[in-house]
């Protein structure tokens, strides 16, 4: 499940690619579509389906599950970018498992 509020990940991708995540480009403008990478837990655990969780902010503004398509790299979604503060996400799968980065989700800045 989201958590409230987020910390801004300055680095971009590199401190989630271990976790399985990655966001391409890696640090988005308000306005674009992002390609959402995610061959984390849910993935190597066998989830039939991951959806993205997207929120903006620390109180996760406009939330919205991204259903994700199989690929050869696990899961992957284009989702918009629609708001120019910072971008939160998480995943869960078709029977409610979360992975949230151990509660810190993965978060993303976004350049104006």
């Amino acid at each position: 499940m989201p958590r409230t509020k987020a910390a801004a990940n300055t680095s971009g991708n590199r401190e989630y690619i271990n976790n399985g995540v990655s966001l391409s480009p890696a640090v988005p403008t308000a306005g674009d579509n992002v390609k959402v990478v995610y061959d984390g837990l849910l993935s190597k655990s066998g989830a039939e389906q991951v959806y993205a969780r997207i929120g903006y902010g620390n109180g996760w503004d406009n939330p919205y599950d991204y259903k994700m398509t199989r690929a050869m790299t696990g899961f992957e979604a284009t989702v918009p970018v629609t708001n120019a503060d910072t971008l939160n996400i998480c995943f869960k799968d078709s029977a409610n498992n979360w992975d949230n980065n151990s509660g810190m989700n993965y978060v993303f800045d976004i350049t104006q």
